[in-house]
């Protein structure tokens, strides 16, 4: 049976996910789905504040991300998808769609002192970040900030590959490429 291709990119905080899922996505000529561009089109809609919206946007933009995941699924269309999300939020969400799409994960691994200085670093670069996330008080306030100190990777029954992301990918492009297409044809 041919099933789509779930390629499922995640990490803590400033790992360097966005920018993996970018080139994957153009590599093996796929849609990417992100979860803060859900975000940020949510925001850009009403114009406001993270912190002005009701409480429940952010489970919102999480149902609606895994139904476009389904969705594109459902309809036979292979794609990435990128989110910070942890064990607790991909795990329930997956687990029902073992049966419809090839699922490999991508974890970027990165140590949290680093990924807190990219963060901090992106940050300063990247003045929209604040208008669309709300997320940078807390870290900049915190260096234990739990946003990245508490990553719990996901742990699911899917091939998983973790990429350190300190300088560059290693394994590098090709061979994370040659993971995801492993035991399936082109």
């Amino acid at each position: 049976m041919t099933k789509p291709l779930l390629i499922v990119v995640t990490g803590r905080p400033a790992s360097g996910k966005t920018t993996l899922s970018q080139i994957l996505s153009e590599e093996i000529k796929c849609p990417l789905l992100s979860r803060d561009k859900f975000k940020e089109g949510y925001i850009n809609t009403f114009q406001s504040h993270p912190n002005e919206l009701p409480a429940r946007v952010d489970q919102d933009i999480y149902a609606l991300f895994f139904q476009t995941i389904e969705l594109l699924l459902y309809q036979n269309v292979s794609l990435v998808a990128e989110a910070a999300f942890q064990h607790k939020l991909w795990r329930p969400r997956l687990m029902p769609l073992l049966d419809k799409a090839y699922i490999r994960m991508v974890i970027c691994d990165i140590a949290p002192e680093l990924a807190r200085s990219r963060f901090i670093d992106r940050m300063a670069f990247d003045g929209g970040r604040e208008k669309f996330h709300g997320d940078g008080a807390e870290l900049l306030q915190h260096s234990d900030s739990s946003l990245i100190t508490s990553y719990k990777a996901p742990d699911l029954p899917v091939p998983t590959l973790r990429v350190d992301t300190t300088e560059n990918y290693n394994p590098g492009i090709t061979g994370i490429i040659e993971f995801i297409w492993k035991d399936r044809t082109r």
